[in-house]
């Protein structure tokens, strides 16, 4: 796996459960922790982002943000809107998101609108500078697919990404350095600076309420 050590429990994406754990030898938690959160950092190292950002805070460890992703060709890509809550205690960091309904980001025609019922991030120390992240997706992409995607996912997209992940964690400190070192709102409340929002204006995006689009007879592009 590229310098990834340990478990990958059922990788790929589309499943209902999937989840990975993986040891990373060479990146403090708190590393991992900041990669994960760094969403101008994130555009840098992950190919498949097509758009991401942060829409408005809803609590000092909360806030709405929109994510779209490019699919295997010729699915069509996906999109999400999502709560994120953070905490970290006891060496241990969290991440968990699931999606959101927000007035001003309806579907888009240009993208399949899926629903992450839950999806977590559990980082932990397991030495000065290395560490054991937990990765756990509910994830309903809607739409029926076909199974060279499911394979394709298991057997070389998942684990590509993971050795991405893995290598941008260790690249992380120096890139900070260049960018704006010591701006971190995720562990610095103070220096959010997103419009608030109540928690009230949003809704829960269940999946029956979006559409379902089946691609199950594409043929992989090669």
């Amino acid at each position: 796996q590229g310098g990834l050590q340990g478990r990958i429990l059922c990788p790929h994406p589309w499943c209902s459960t999937p989840q990975c754990r993986i040891d990373i030898p060479d990146a403090a938690a708190e590393t991992v922790y900041d990669v994960l959160h760094d969403g101008e950092y994130r555009r840098s190292w992950d190919t498949n982002v097509i758009d991401m950002h942060d829409i408005a805070q809803v609590a000092a460890n909360a806030d709405v943000g929109y994510y779209a992703w490019r699919c295997p060709k010729p699915l069509k890509n996906r999109d999400v809107v999502t709560l994120r809550s953070w905490h970290v205690q006891d060496g241990y960091h969290a991440i968990i998101n699931f999606s959101v309904k927000h007035p001003k980001y309806p579907p888009r025609k240009d993208l399949v609108r899926a629903v992450s019922l839950l999806t977590g991030y559990l980082v932990h120390s397991t030495g000065p500078s290395s560490c054991r992240l937990t990765y756990l997706a509910q994830v309903d992409p809607k739409g029926s697919l076909p199974k060279w995607v499911v394979n394709k996912a298991s057997q070389y997209l998942a684990p590509m990404m993971l050795k991405k992940l893995h290598k941008a964690c260790v690249k992380y400190p120096a890139w900070k350095q260049q960018h704006d070192v010591s701006m971190k709102p995720w562990l610095y409340p103070e220096q959010n600076t997103l419009p608030t929002l109540a928690l009230s204006e949003l809704v829960l995006q269940r999946a029956a309420s979006l559409e379902n689009i089946d691609e199950s007879s594409l043929s992989e592009v090669k």
